[in-house]
């Protein structure tokens, strides 16, 4: 975020002992010098010096030059000789202080500040640099305060206001600096830099709408301005505009050709729409015109990932970890890639840092009892087994639960309300929790996803693959009653997963699609509890879909559904997990990418033996996998094969 640096006061000259000849070459110096003409006030001030060491007006000014055309040292030097001669000038001070900024030293520059506001307590441009460089130091309070002491003494001091809202973004209250922003406006209308920053606070407030509205504005003010026009790219992602926020990305490279930035942010656009070629080659150039730029060597990653080339995406990870090694988000897609390849063994230890993500789904549960995995002897002890991510990662992943029983833990298992009728009586469970109530004592903890570190889990070494949930009798008897007689092949569908999965736009379906494919002589079974609305109409109009809506009460209800089907076909689900965990002959159709458990290049899953795997081979193709879905079908009607 752009904020105004430094401001360079006007020279307080005070008249030194010089004369009349000198006095006249110093006034014209300084009409140059008011001018623009750096170069004749320089060399004028030099000519005063050489009659006259001690002339500290000149001092002062020829540091002022030097700061003017960025040769910072040489202004700290120049200044500071002449507060040696004169040591009661507070701008000398101020104006030293924003040359120590310009290098990078902001304590000192602070020091210098303070002696100006000591020796001019009504200093309000040395308050406003001193805040300025509170901020450089990451101390937005005391930032802030400055600024605030700046305003007290110059009410219309627009630069102010406008870096007290950037320390109070700093301090997360983006709604307290609109506030700042505005009253920044309010003085100075043309303040393109304040529109850009309250743009970018509106943005945290998730108000993609009104932030686009102040980037317009600022835009308006300053045409080539390359940051408003990417940062309102990114506004309009969020808005689901993905076609728009390319072309502000690409004003913004006009604006500024060698922006990364932009060519990265172009390149995660490209990457929503499955351009994976182009977001490539837009990200190689991002890493071109910046070569330590982690982020992209990391979004390269992704989409070498989604391309389903694993080695050249763990190597750009592994350039965007040399370059930031606590880059958590590197990390996690490297594990990603590992254990979509089998690699279990590096895979499943990098899966840790999911934890360190800014945004992952599920936030780290910080316990005062000892994370467990795998180290410590649980002989006799009790231990907390907690659920995280989706209903599916629970059905997957609490098949651990009776091996951490069997190593002598009593074990706790807490879950989302509705596992819990389906995990009531699990095998080496002593108590189930609902997510969100009060925990009983227990002595370690791990989240359900680390138990295959824990238990240094392989390919060959996942545990029960088979079966291991079965559904409640007393529910099994009551959909039997309800399903009646059965005179054709049943078979359960599932189409779409929740609108809130960042992949749901690659996993899911339209149910009109999946049946204008499937046969006809089936009794079809909706097996999902939510239906969207682009979805009602269909089940509205037809009859060869029974849905049961609002009456699968529970996951429960829907496993004694499932275990009432002779075939499931399922999208990528929670339902899918629940059928393969019950043993059940699930198809799971499988988008070109999919999520690492499904592994690549195989039609069968090493974690529940029940499913086949039906797989896009081109992006975004759901004809050709719901037809071999169809001809399976056939091919089991015909043979009566189940």
């Amino acid at each position: 975020m752009p904020f105004k640096r430094n401001n360079i006061s006007t020279p307080l000259v005070i008249k030194n002992t010089m004369t009349d000849q000198l006095q006249a070459r110093f006034q014209e110096a300084l009409q140059y010098h008011q001018r623009g003409d750096l170069v004749a006030a320089q060399s004028l001030y030099q000519e005063i010096l050489q009659a006259q060491p001690n002339h500290f007006d000149s001092l002062h000014l020829l540091g002022i030059i030097a700061f003017q055309t960025k040769n910072f040292p040489t202004a700290v030097e120049l200044i500071g000789k002449a507060i040696e001669i004169f040591p009661n000038n507070p701008a000398f001070y101020s104006n030293r202080g924003a040359a120590l900024q310009e290098l990078k030293q902001p304590a000192e520059a602070i020091q210098s500040y303070d002696r100006a506001i000591a020796l001019q307590p009504d200093y309000a441009d040395a308050y406003y640099n001193r805040g300025v460089a509170l901020q450089e130091l990451k101390l937005p309070v005391e930032a802030i305060e400055s600024y605030d002491r700046a305003i007290a003494l110059k009410p219309d001091y627009a630069e102010a206001y406008c870096n007290r809202g950037l320390a109070l973004q700093e301090l997360k209250q983006p709604a307290e600096a609109i506030e700042s922003y505005d009253r920044t406006i309010a003085l100075k209308p043309d303040y393109a830099d304040a529109y850009y920053n309250r743009g970018n606070a509106l943005k945290e407030l998730k108000q993609p709408v009104e932030a686009i509205e102040s980037y317009d504005r600022a835009i308006a003010l300053k045409p080539d301005y390359a940051e408003a026009y990417c940062n309102r790219g990114v506004a309009l992602q969020e808005l689901k505009l993905p076609v728009e926020a390319i072309e502000s990305y690409d004003r913004a490279i006009v604006a500024m050709p060698d922006y990364a930035e932009a060519y990265s942010n172009r390149g995660v656009v490209l990457q929503e729409l499955k351009q994976l070629p182009e977001a490539i080659e837009s990200y190689d150039r991002a890493i071109t015109l910046k070569p330590d730029y982690a982020v992209a060597y990391s979004n390269r990653g992704v989409a070498l990932q989604e391309l389903e080339q694993l080695s050249k995406a763990i190597e750009s990870y592994d350039r965007a970890i040399a370059l930031k090694p606590d880059y958590a988000e590197a990390h996690f897609n490297k594990s990603i890639a590992l254990l979509m390849d089998g690699d279990f063994a590096q895979g499943l230890e990098l899966y840790e840092w999911r934890w360190k993500k800014d945004d992952f789904t599920s936030p780290e549960r910080n316990f005062q009892q000892p994370l467990w995995l795998g180290d410590n002897t649980l002989t006799g002890k009790t231990i907390l087994l907690h659920s995280e991510q989706g209903l599916g990662d629970t059905i997957q992943f609490c098949r651990y639960t009776k091996l951490v029983a069997e190593l002598g833990a009593r074990v706790i298992l807490e879950v989302e309300k509705p596992l819990v009728p389906l995990l009531q009586e699990f095998a080496g469970v002593s108590e189930l929790v609902v997510k969100g109530d009060s925990l009983p004592p227990f002595d370690y903890h791990c989240p359900l996803l680390s138990l295959p570190l824990a238990f240094k889990t392989e390919l060959h070494s996942i545990p029960y693959s088979n079966k291991y949930l079965r559904s409640n009798q007393s529910k099994h008897s009551y959909w039997a009653s309800k399903l009646g007689s059965q005179n054709k092949l049943r078979v359960g569908i599932v189409w779409s997963g929740s609108s809130v999965h960042k992949n749901d736009k690659n996993r899911s379906i339209q149910l009109a699609d999946m049946m204008q494919q499937l046969p006809l002589d089936c009794q079809y079974v909706s097996l999902q509890k939510e239906v969207r609305d682009i979805d009602k109409s269909m089940l509205h109009s037809t009859s060869s879909v029974l849905h049961y809506g609002e009456e699968l009460h529970d996951f429960a209800d829907t496993a004694a559904l499932c275990e009432l089907m002779d075939i499931i076909i399922s999208v990528d689900t929670s339902v899918a997990h629940l059928c393969g965990a019950m043993g059940k002959v699930t198809w799971v159709l499988l988008s070109f990418s999919p999520d690492w458990r499904w592994l690549l290049d195989r039609d069968d899953s090493p974690w529940y033996r029940s499913i086949k795997l039906y797989r896009q081979h081109n992006i975004g193709d759901w004809d050709s996998v719901l037809e071999n879905v169809a001809n399976d079908l056939n091919k089991c009607k015909k043979q009566n094969i189940i």
